[in-house]
């Protein structure tokens, strides 16, 4: 039993190690595609191998009286919570690696120390800009994190269920994008916010130095920058499951048709990156308030009044 699990662990930590590796590398595509730059897949392929072994062979820096045990515990945090979120995601018919009754609520679980990593990063440098960054996250999680949690119990609302695997089996005949409209969009405003992305990378804006990584370098830095690419993964696998239908479509197998369609939203996610504005806090905060989450909400009831229509039709 224990070589059975140990063994399902390492599958999860290897599928993810898969996804960081082709997110960095369809960013870098992307980037160059979108900059009206002709992508060169050699040099894509080859760049993210050569920037890990520069960063392993890199002098690694310090500060003055840092937390050092939080410093090395922060990138582990987060790591660990994604690949913990990752298990829960069901690749096939089968199930997820990590089959649980409640699988909503254990995401959910997992992505909400995201905010204890990263704020757990830019304290323990004690460093300004690290620690501004860490604070940054904080309010920008208070304001991502309601709309993220109500657009995944209205998604849950027709299966009846919070088993993710059930939540992708009431979507055979229609996918919840084209049932919950408000979603989706909304899934993928709170996951930039969540993988702290592109316009809403505040955490480490550059007008910070880099903010929670500002003080990072070397082996520290390749696994800050890994542990947030494992995040953009994880949020898009979720959506793929929740919103997109999971292993679901024709004539392909399965557990294609969960790679596609979750690469599909990695692509928008990081897209995001190379063609929005950084937006200012304060800004997020408002718009989160009273518009994210008073649209989430509809998409609540929205979804409720559906599933109550079709029970009694």
């Amino acid at each position: 039993m224990t070589s059975y699990i140990v063994a399902h662990i390492f599958e999860v930590i290897a599928l993810m190690a898969a996804g960081v590796y082709a997110t960095a590398v369809l960013d870098i595509i992307l980037g160059r595609a979108l900059t009206g730059c002709a992508p060169r897949i050699g040099e894509s392929l080859a760049r993210p191998v050569q920037g890990t072994a520069l960063l392993l062979l890199q002098h690694g820096t310090t500060t003055e009286h840092p937390d050092a045990a939080g410093w090395a515990f922060a990138p582990a945090l987060l790591g660990a919570s994604s690949i913990t979120a990752l298990s829960l995601v069901p690749f096939a018919s089968s199930g997820a690696t990590w089959e649980v009754a409640s699988g909503i609520v254990y995401f959910g679980a997992a992505m909400a120390l995201v905010m204890v990593a990263v704020y757990l990063e830019g304290w323990s440098a004690n460093s300004v800009f690290s620690l501004i960054g860490g604070y940054r996250f904080v309010a920008q999680a208070l304001s991502y994190e309601m709309p993220l949690a109500l657009v995944l119990i209205a998604a849950a609302l027709p299966s009846e269920s919070l088993a993710i695997g059930d939540i992708v089996r009431s979507q055979t005949h229609v996918w919840n994008v084209a049932r919950q409209p408000l979603g989706l969009p909304l899934y993928l405003i709170a996951s930039v916010g969540l993988a702290f992305w592109g316009p809403l990378g505040l955490p480490e804006a550059k007008d910070l130095a880099g903010g929670t990584s500002a003080e990072l370098s070397g082996i520290a830095l390749l696994l800050w920058r890994g542990a947030h690419l494992s995040v953009v993964v994880v949020t898009a696998a979720m959506g793929a499951a929740v919103f997109l239908g999971g292993w679901l479509g024709p004539w392909l197998p399965g557990t294609v048709w969960v790679v596609l369609k979750t690469f599909a939203l990695i692509v928008i996610i990081l897209a995001s990156g190379h063609t929005l504005a950084r937006v200012r806090l304060q800004w997020f905060v408002r718009v989160a308030w009273t518009i994210l989450i008073p649209a989430a909400l509809i998409d609540v009831f929205a979804s409720g009044v559906l599933v109550l229509w079709a029970k009694t039709h």
